[in-house]
């Protein structure tokens, strides 16, 4: 396989990288002519020459390679987040101005709902005539998740919307797949559906059959923003399908990260803001969990870490090196 041919994701695995990565795992090395075939093993850490004979490889054990390859992942995630503020700040003052029609007379290309119930409205009658797709992010929303009707209502619109051939994907924080209402949920839906999961997720959007998408307008959520915009449609199905392939699988088979040292994912999402100098209250609605929870998960951390205060708790989150596992043994 020549180089040009052998282009992929850096959080991919390729078929002939997973054929040889795994033959080095059952005979603890290869030849480093062997790995000419998939040159990403290489790149990506998962093989590095032996010490005393730097013509043979050896693998890193799998924990190591896969929390290498979700660290590169969560990097890109942040990058993404960062890229789409900044989009959300360029546009926020035209969106103010008003936008001229681009897409018929009769459908203006941006449009405000002035509720929660107009906006519940407009997907269902969006979805209502859509055919094909459903790409949803949806981050913690307590209100949601406390009101019965509300998911009843949901899960009604997507069978129905699954049952007419379409395909639904969704992405939500990791805190989500503990929930019982997700587990409900996906125990139920049949049809094309798939969800996966981050430590964090964009705030709300909806993109139906890609030609209309719908995000919040207002910190509170009451207000939304109907978009048909094909440039502003383009982008978000752009922003949706990267931060897909970074997510961790959840439905209809459910990948789980490893622990490491004792400090599992959610831990090391946490330890991340922590160093970051996030309040509590910002860290739990980032990863999309209530403060209290939020602060069991920290005192866990500072109890793993031996550590005796917040001041302490940061410096020995740097000394630990946790948040570099996932770039392999250094």
């Amino acid at each position: 396989m020549t180089p040009q041919a052998h282009h992929h994701g850096t959080e991919e695995l390729c078929d002939a990288g997973l054929e040889i990565y795994a033959r080095a795992l059952r005979e603890g090395h290869l030849p480093g002519a062997e790995a000419a075939a998939a040159p990403c093993l290489i790149d990506n850490g998962m093989l590095h020459p032996a010490v005393e004979d730097l013509d043979r490889l050896e693998p890193v054990p799998p924990t190591v390679a896969l929390q290498r390859l979700l660290r590169s992942s969560e990097e890109r995630i942040a990058d993404e987040r960062r890229r789409g503020q900044r989009m959300a700040d360029v546009f926020e003052p035209l969106i103010r101005l008003g936008a001229p029609n681009a897409v018929g007379e009769d459908t203006p290309a941006l449009r405000i709902l002035s509720s929660k119930e107009r906006t519940t409205q407009a997907i269902e009658e969006a979805m209502a005539e859509a055919r094909s797709e459903l790409l949803a992010i949806q981050p913690h929303d307590s209100h949601v998740t406390k009101r019965p009707e509300i998911l009843e209502g949901a899960m009604k619109r997507d069978q129905a919307f699954l049952d007419r051939g379409a395909r639904v994907r969704a992405l939500y924080q990791h805190t989500y797949r503990h929930a019982p209402s997700s587990r409900a949920r996906y125990e139920q839906l049949t049809g094309d559906v798939e969800a996966r999961t981050l430590d964090e997720v964009t705030d709300r959007l909806i993109i139906v059959d890609r030609t209309v998408a719908f995000i919040p307008a207002s910190t509170d959520r009451s207000l939304a923003l109907e978009i048909r915009h094909p440039a502003l449609i383009a982008y978000f199905v752009n922003t949706f399908d990267r931060l897909w392939h970074l997510a961790t699988p959840m439905h209809p088979q459910a990948v789980h990260p490893p622990t490491l040292n004792g400090i599992t994912p959610r831990q090391r999402a946490i330890a991340a803001l922590l160093v970051e100098g996030h309040t509590d209250t910002d860290i739990a609605d980032r990863l999309g969990m209530n403060v209290r929870t939020a602060r069991v998960h920290i005192a866990k951390l500072a109890t793993t870490l031996g550590s005796e205060s917040r001041a302490q708790l940061g410096y020995l989150i740097a000394e630990s090196r946790i948040l570099k596992q996932g770039e392999g043994d250094r």
